[in-house]
């Protein structure tokens, strides 16, 4: 399965809605978990990015990572990019899936909320479809 497309433009274009991003391409706004509300960036932490990734349906950390060889789940292109894992106020990793981390919320364990690619070590992407905006 091909989970990264090797287009990426970071764009302070933004995404559909403008409100989010600074002239400079940063999340103007604090980044929640969608269950329960725990912040996962600060605002001004990272930079909006065009990436083609595949995350897997929302669940529990548990049934990430186990999978029958089917998935569900979704290809989305507007993400928060952070250069280092410190930055965030509240992420857990999953186990490696291949070489992937999928990044959840620590207080609730839902996700993935994002994504990590072992190979390159100062690239975190959060799917802006699974995270609210404040």
């Amino acid at each position: 399965m091909n989970f990264l497309k090797l287009k990426q433009t970071c764009s302070p274009e933004g995404p559909a809605d403008p409100s989010l991003v600074t002239e400079d391409g940063k999340n103007v706004k604090t980044v929640l978990c969608q269950r329960c509300g725990s912040k996962v960036l600060c605002p001004g932490m990272a930079l909006f990015a065009e990436k083609e990734l595949f995350l897997p349906a929302m669940r529990k950390k548990t049934s990430i990572g186990q999978s029958d060889g089917t998935l569900d789940g979704d290809t989305l292109t507007a993400h928060w990019l952070v250069d280092d894992m410190y930055t965030f106020e509240n992420v857990g990793f999953t186990k490696d899936v291949g070489k992937v981390k999928y990044l959840i919320c620590a207080d609730c364990e839902i996700g993935p909320i994002g994504w990590h690619c072992l190979d390159d070590k100062k690239s975190f992407y959060v799917a802006l479809d699974r995270v609210n905006h404040e």
